[in-house]
């Protein structure tokens, strides 16, 4: 059941991660969808207008989730299997209407059921409440899970809130908070880059890592979340959640088995870990900016403030960058920086591991460069490379970088996908390793609330062009620890 099926999540994200799912036959022959939302509809209806979105997302190669062509035969399986109902969140009739349609689908037998809340945050607490009143949370028929997007509250005291009223009507057991970011391939092979292989697990502490940098980058500007995001901005909108994901992975301790519980408990560690500092701390440590005209993504770019929704007089910030450290044995005084912003140069998520030099220097006037670095690249192209220095031929000792590179699409034969797939997936057969406990969503808030405190009573929001990496404050604050920013793409 998608409530918020007529929304964009649904159409542009997860239909197509369920067609997608339909090529290895993941989906059971009794599967069925059941979009739910206020707008006018009949079954009919809803299926015309979600084929209409997959053929104008289909053979479309900004679309990273697309096939060349539709395959009429697995699209006709799924939409056949679509069904809608037109009701109000907050009106209990709809769910008696849903129980009602449950009930003739499941045709007395067991059957489990995923709520998927792709809606406003403003209506996940009251989804919630209305579904344990009508008893539709309820397992004893089967399983009951509730799929809940980001933002997952929008400080700590909202966090915290939304939790409490969320566990008053499920068990932990049944809340799936999802992040798309962690269906990525590479964001699932950190953890067996650095566990599988002794010869990065070695190397991954304080003694031989100088800094993480964390980078997510697009350049595309708001587009049509004006509304949403001169609420969020940001760090809102991308740190507690995609940038905290990654850092956690990065720097979580080895679990004692593959288990979920194991996975998501030391990943929460981690990110508790992460120190909280002082408001005066937090505004040295941080750098915003706000994008104004360029041209970012191959196409002439309005300033952030033009952009339909947004105040003209705005101050939220379309880029962030934070200095953060970590509080625990493995990583004290390793900092890590981390990055996010809309109209950049490129396209890029990306975790940059920034080794140490040799501690003897017999190479130091051969050596012109930043030491080794590994790179665990996300998104545009899934992979990793790893820099380090050799000799160059000839009498002189000379050093020359070089990179060893791997990429996904080289070695494997890669499905099309959303991000969505796995994690829907995942739901379906209750593994919880790649979604986020409550713990850890407080934690992550936690530990951005000092920047939101701070950046409420003062600090400069820095403009910077569509374009570009963001304002020039950002490269000052990694200048004056002696380092630089990877380059965004390269």
């Amino acid at each position: 059941m998608i409530f918020g099926a007529r929304g964009d999540l649904t159409k542009r994200l997860l239909t197509p991660a369920l067609y997608n799912l339909t090529a290895p036959e993941l989906l059971p022959d009794g599967f069925r969808v059941l979009g739910v939302d206020h707008n006018a509809g009949d079954d009919a209806a809803f299926g015309k207008d979600l084929a209409a979105a997959m053929r104008a997302l289909i053979g479309n190669t900004a679309n990273e989730a697309s096939e060349p062509h539709l395959d009429k035969t697995r699209w006709a399986w799924l939409q056949q299997r679509l069904g809608y109902l037109t009701g109000d969140f907050e009106d209990p009739q709809t769910y008696g209407a849903l129980a009602a349609r449950l009930a003739e689908h499941a045709g007395g037998k067991r059957h489990g059921v995923i709520f998927y809340l792709a809606t406003s945050p403003r209506f996940f607490g009251d989804i919630v409440d209305q579904l344990g009143k009508a008893g539709l949370v309820d397992q004893a028929s089967g399983f009951r899970r509730v799929v809940i997007e980001k933002p997952f509250g929008h400080d700590l005291a909202s966090a915290r809130a939304l939790n409490r009223r969320i566990l008053k009507r499920l068990d932990e057991s049944q809340i799936y908070r999802i992040d798309h970011f962690l269906g990525k391939e590479t964001v699932r092979n950190i953890m067996a880059v650095r566990f599988a292989n002794s010869v990065f697990e070695a190397v991954w502490n304080r003694h031989n890592i100088d800094h993480v940098q964390i980078t997510a980058a697009e350049t595309v500007g708001v587009e049509e979340r004006g509304a949403y995001y001169d609420q969020a901005g940001a760090l809102r909108d991308m740190l507690p959640n995609h940038l905290f994901q990654l850092l956690g992975m990065v720097a979580m301790e080895p679990p004692n088995s593959l288990s979920a519980d194991a996975i998501r408990a030391e990943k929460a560690r981690a990110i508790e870990a992460i120190e909280v500092q002082t408001p005066t701390a937090a505004l040295a440590n941080s750098v915003r900016g706000q994008y104004r005209a360029g041209k970012a993504g191959g196409r002439a770019l309005p300033a952030y403030r033009a952009a339909e929704n947004v105040s003209r007089r705005s101050h939220t910030e379309t880029y962030v960058a934070l200095k953060l450290g970590i509080d625990n044995w493995r990583w004290a005084g390793v900092p890590f920086y981390l990055r996010t912003g809309k109209a950049m140069s490129g396209r890029d998520t990306e975790v940059v591991i920034q080794f140490k030099a040799p501690p003897s220097q017999p190479f130091q006037q051969a050596l012109n460069r930043a030491p080794s670095q590994l790179v665990l690249q996300l998104q545009p192209h899934e992979g990793l490379s790893l820099a380090f220095d050799v000799k160059q031929p000839g009498a002189d000792v000379r050093l020359e970088r070089v990179w060893m590179d791997f990429r996904y699409a080289d070695y494997f034969k890669a499905a099309p996908g959303t991000g969505y797939e796995t994690l829907i997936y995942d739901v379906m057969i209750g593994d919880q390793t790649l979604f986020k406990k409550a713990d850890e969503i407080e934690a992550s808030w936690r530990a951005v609330q000092p920047f939101m405190t701070a950046w409420s009573k003062g600090g400069v929001v820095h403009g910077y062009a569509a374009g570009t990496n963001g304002p020039s404050q950002a490269d000052a604050l990694l200048a004056r620890d002696g380092r630089v920013w990877h380059e965004v793409g390269s």
